[in-house]
């Protein structure tokens, strides 16, 4: 789809595009392709596309994979969809797609996510999806070039926090690369970039330890210059702390940054449920 065609079709649909749904189509083939070469495509793959706006990237889904579910919140946009796709092997639905992930208990397990996600909601929905036995086997996905950091970010980086945290717990960032402004229409305000993650081969936690973990972590980063130990004697017993830390040879006096993603999983293994 060339940047004409996407004018042509909101021209012809008496469409304007709404700042507050984040909608900037990435038109840019060059681009397009190098995100489906990312996800590593076969025919038995099944596609989970969130936002798909007008379907430049849903149609190099259902050429390289099998099933697709696209989940479009602007119902302006759903007859356009209809109207460019028939393929039985596309299910087009009309839905908040972070209502929609915390509505249905679907097991995602087998599933690949690629989408070039609306920015505004791009952390909670990655963050939804990457939880546990049912996240997708894969994640690639379009978002801002800050966000993207995040994921990508390691020990002591100044983007290391909880969004790094939630998401590695589970996933391997795999790589990434930036993508121009010009390459969306409208263009945003804010650089771009895809990222590429690999779900993890086995669990780092149990099940019942990731509550812990989710809490330790947002805890220890709620002020991010003060020191972890005394935030989180908020929320366990000092004793209890001080112990774990020793043992971990952390010192007591380490603010969160400081901090690896294979320490707050021990330190994890060591707390309480409060």
């Amino acid at each position: 789809m060339k940047l004409s065609d996407m004018r042509d079709l909101l021209a012809r649909h008496d469409i304007q595009l709404t700042k507050s749904l984040g909608q900037n189509f990435l038109h840019d083939a060059h681009q397009l392709e190098r995100i489906v070469a990312a996800a590593e495509l076969v025919p038995a793959d099944k596609v989970l596309e969130i936002g798909p706006g007008l379907g430049p990237l849903t149609e190099r889904l259902l050429e390289k994979a099998g099933d697709v579910l696209a989940i479009e919140k602007d119902a302006r946009l759903i007859p356009i969809l209809r109207e460019r796709f028939s393929a039985p092997r596309l299910q087009l639905l009309h839905d908040d797609a972070l209502d929609f992930l915390k509505r249905e208990s679907r097991d995602w397990h087998d599933w690949k996510l690629v989408a070039n996600l609306p920015y505004s909601v791009a952390s909670p929905i990655l963050v939804e999806l990457a939880a546990g036995v049912r996240a997708p086997k894969m994640m690639v996905v379009t978002l801002q070039l800050e966000v993207a950091q995040r994921l990508m970010a390691q020990t002591d980086d100044d983007d290391y926090g909880v969004l790094t945290l939630l998401v590695q717990l589970d996933f391997e960032p795999r790589g990434w690369f930036k993508i121009p402004p010009g390459c969306f229409f409208p263009p945003p305000d804010v650089d771009s970039a895809c990222v590429c993650l690999d779900r993890r081969a086995a669990p780092l936690l149990a099940e019942p330890q990731r509550k812990i973990f989710y809490r330790l972590v947002k805890k220890s980063f709620s002020q991010r210059r003060k020191m972890m130990l005394k935030l989180l004697k908020q929320d366990w017993p000092r004793e209890r702390l001080e112990a774990a830390f020793a043992e971990l040879n952390i010192s007591p006096m380490e603010r969160a940054e400081k901090l690896s993603l294979e320490q707050f999983v021990a330190l994890t293994e060591k707390l309480p449920l409060a």
